[in-house]
């Protein structure tokens, strides 16, 4: 008997696919482009709004006769022991491939924004945390694990990470985002999805793109960006990831950009996406997104309609589950109204990545027999060093950190003692276990009191919740302020509780007007002050909040974004001397609650002026981050001053521990583009570097800046690297007061408009400088 080509693992995959779609139906290759979510409600409540009336029914039996595209979340929509699920998954899978008459197995997806979203999985630190930490090698070896952990259990594709650029602080997402920088999110960004890529496991960037941009902070409000901001902060993270990290599948927003939703976007999924960035991985709906281009946007007029104008733009799979894929998309093949090339230029994209993930063989996985440990002491240590690289000490002016070891310590505050926390709307126990309260949370999350108990065994600890994290009732702080007035300091644990769809302060669908703290917080830190007794503020977060209330009242500040199962240990461990903080802002801190949206990146009349008389200058700048620690930088050294358009520039520092402690330096690298075509941001990042030194231990530094690193769209469209004077400015931080050295330099000859190559990284070489 002949072995199909399709079968053959020696062909080329272009081969075995053309062989197979030659030989499949119309309902056949259909069957490909849609997801199904085992287990999801049809009625009632669900994960997300809208779930129940975006959710057909359908018979299992009768659907997978004709072959399935991917199974959605079998670990991520309810609790299961991580060996029973990769049986079932298996046990399903076999079923899938026993009921088509090719035997081709589905694509798992589950979602992995901090960690395998299932149970008894690592929780690890929320995005923003990664870009907290600065540490790109850190979050690839945390994406590797993470993916490692994935395919342990039958998973082929995780649906992260988010690139969104953080544009508008009181969006409830931005803690799934790395920062606000487009750099520190692509780079960042890149690096997860190279550690995902490694294990096998295929991720999927989203949202594609401008989710972020939306008006006033609202969840899936429409864009408000201009071309030029779309294409130099938007895009930018996605084009680097898709370069320098690999990602295989890209996922389209839910947004609209001045009247088009992505996912009906040809210009965007197809024309830049595939054609000028030579993308041909798969494309998926965000869940629902292809329905609600009839039921919320409004373009499409039926199911069928929704279906042809998504598959049209470029969209080649539906998620989670089938709706306007299935059925109606079948009926309008057939009856002539969307042409048949459509599907098999979809289902060819598909069963191209099904052949790179060895779907398309004859051999399966057999199932696992033995238990399955998802959070293991390996992961277990890995997230604690995450955590630890981000958490940042904004202010300690008068040295009340680290803490004496014998103090007497009134722990005050909604988070100290919540084991939740510490965790963000993607991780299981936030995200899944709210509807399954009577299930422990299957992995341990020490709270910050337990932690700076066991930290400091030989200080008094006391505690007082004061009050509740979004509720405004004050009756809870004349406690808290008792225990205050005995101890020698108070640290008041205070932030956000994440949930979805308004049933937390931050997450999907959280969003808020403003950026005070929630509920009574604020009253609370007010009334801890007016003790006298000195009060270190600890922020767990999933954004920032304004703190200028406090400005010069507050004897420390640590701010902690998320930082997962291990983040009490580390961050009691700054508390206490025991971990030298060395995070750094992924996202400004703002001195007042209003006048957003604000970030960084802005042009001369963005920032504080005589033309307004508000002032938005941040409290705590992009990039800023204290230590128990000194460090000088000396020894700078530029050359060439007068480069070409086209032309390199090289510039170093030596960077010495010149303290008593261990401690980590981060050596940041903005631009400044005096005179341009366009307005352009004062300053931004183009390069980063981490430095861990012992005290006296010093490492040179060396930036290879590229003249396309300044490059930016004109009012054309085009990107553009234009002759003129520049800046590169080592800093600490992005603001001025942070610049330690200069280098001025003057680009010469034509304006260059380069390629989709063009140059997205500032390189760096360290190397280490003898006492």
């Amino acid at each position: 008997m002949t072995t199909a080509a399709w079968r053959d693992p020696d062909l080329p995959a272009a081969a075995r696919v053309d062989d197979l779609l030659s030989r499949m139906t119309l309902q056949e290759k259909t069957a490909q482009l849609y997801g199904v979510w085992v287990g999801a409600a049809t009625d009632g409540d669900g994960v997300a709004p809208l779930q129940s009336e975006m959710t057909a029914a359908w018979d299992w039996d009768e659907l997978i006769g004709h072959g399935l595209g991917q199974l959605t979340r079998s670990f991520g929509t309810a609790p299961v022991d991580p060996a029973l699920g990769a049986q079932a998954l298996a046990r399903a899978q076999r079923r899938i491939m026993a009921a088509g008459r090719f035997g081709v197995p589905a694509v798992a997806h589950e979602e992995c924004l901090a960690g395998f979203t299932t149970w008894g999985a690592t929780a690890y630190p929320v995005p923003l945390a990664w870009g907290a930490a600065f540490d790109p090698p850190l979050v690839e070896e945390m994406g590797r694990q993470i993916g490692r952990d994935l395919r342990a259990v039958g998973v082929h594709q995780g649906l992260a990470p988010v690139l969104d650029v953080v544009r508008d602080p009181r969006w409830g997402r931005v803690e799934e985002t790395i920062g606000e920088d487009p750099y520190l999110v692509g780079t960042v960004g890149a690096a997860y999805v190279r550690g995902l890529e490694s294990a096998g496991v295929v991720a999927t960037l989203k949202h594609f793109a401008g989710y972020a941009s939306s008006a006033g902070a609202r969840n899936l409000a429409p864009v408000r960006a201009g071309v030029r901001e779309f294409a130099d902060v938007t895009l930018v993270p996605f084009e680097m990831a898709l370069r320098e990290g690999g990602a295989r599948s890209v996922m389209a927003a839910y947004t609209d950009t001045d009247g088009v939703p992505a996912s009906a976007d040809p210009g965007l999924l197809t024309e830049l996406l595939r054609e000028r960035w030579g993308f041909t991985g798969t494309v998926v709906a965000d869940y629902f997104g292809v329905g609600f281009l009839e039921t919320l946007h409004r373009v499409a007029g039926s199911p069928a309609e929704a279906a042809h104008t998504a598959l049209a733009a470029g969209v080649d799979v539906e998620l989670p589950t089938l709706k306007c894929y299935g059925t109606p998309l079948l009926d309008a093949v057939r009856d002539g109204t969307v042409p048949e090339e459509l599907i098999d230029r979809a289902a060819r994209r598909v069963l191209l990545q099904k052949c790179e993930l060895g779907l398309l063989d004859a051999d399966f996985a057999p199932e696992p027999t033995g238990p399955i440990d998802l959070d293991p002491p390996g992961n277990r240590d890995l997230a604690r060093r995450l955590a630890e690289e981000s958490v940042v000490l904004l202010d300690n002016p008068d040295g009340a950190l680290p803490l004496s070891p014998d103090a007497r310590i009134a722990v005050v505050g909604p988070r100290a003692a919540d084991a939740l926390a510490m965790l963000g709307c993607y991780s299981f126990p936030s995200h899944v276990l709210p509807r399954h309260p009577e299930v422990p949370l299957g992995i341990e999350i020490p709270t910050l009191l337990d932690a700076v108990r066991a930290e400091l065994p030989d200080a008094k600890v006391t505690f007082a919740e004061g009050c509740a994290v979004s509720d405004p009732d004050p009756a809870g702080i004349a406690e808290a302020v008792a225990r205050a007035s005995e101890a020698d300091v108070c640290v008041a644990v205070l932030g956000d509780r994440a949930g979805l769809f308004g049933r937390g302060t931050s997450g999907e669908g959280c969003d808020v007007t403003d950026l005070r703290l929630p509920g009574a917080q604020g009253e609370l830190l007010d009334a801890l002050v007016a003790t006298g007794v000195p009060v270190v503020l600890v922020l767990l977060t999933g954004r920032p909040y304004a703190l200028g209330r406090w400005e010069g009242r507050l004897a420390a500040v640590v701010q902690a974004f998320f930082p997962g199962e291990e983040g009490g240990p580390a961050v009691a461990g700054v508390l206490s001397g025991r971990v030298g903080p060395s995070g750094r802002l992924p996202v400004s801190v703002p001195r007042q609650p209003g006048g957003q949206p604000w970030t960084y990146l802005q042009p001369p009349l963005g920032l504080a002026g005589e033309v307004s008389n508000l002032d938005p200058t941040p409290l705590y700048p992009f990039g800023h981050g204290r230590s128990y620690t000194t460090f000088g930088w000396d020894g700078f050294e530029g050359t060439e001053p007068r480069i070409s358009t086209d032309g390199s520039f090289e510039l170093a520092v030596t960077v010495r521990n010149t303290g008593e402690r261990a401690g980590a330096e981060v050596v940041q690298l903005y631009l400044h583009d005096p005179v341009a075509s366009v307005t352009r941001p004062d300053v931004r990042l183009i390069g980063y570097h981490r430095l861990a030194l012992e005290p006296g231990e010093a490492a040179r530094v060396r930036f290879r800046f590229h003249a396309e690193l300044s490059a930016f769209t004109d009012r054309t469209g085009t990107r553009v690297v234009e002759p003129g004077a520049l800046e590169l400015r080592l800093a600490g931080s992005s603001a001025a007061a942070d610049v330690r050295h200069t280098a001025r330099l003057e680009l010469t000859g034509p304006v260059r408009r380069p390629g989709t190559d063009r140059r997205l990284w500032c390189r760096t070489e360290v190397s280490a400088v003898g006492g």
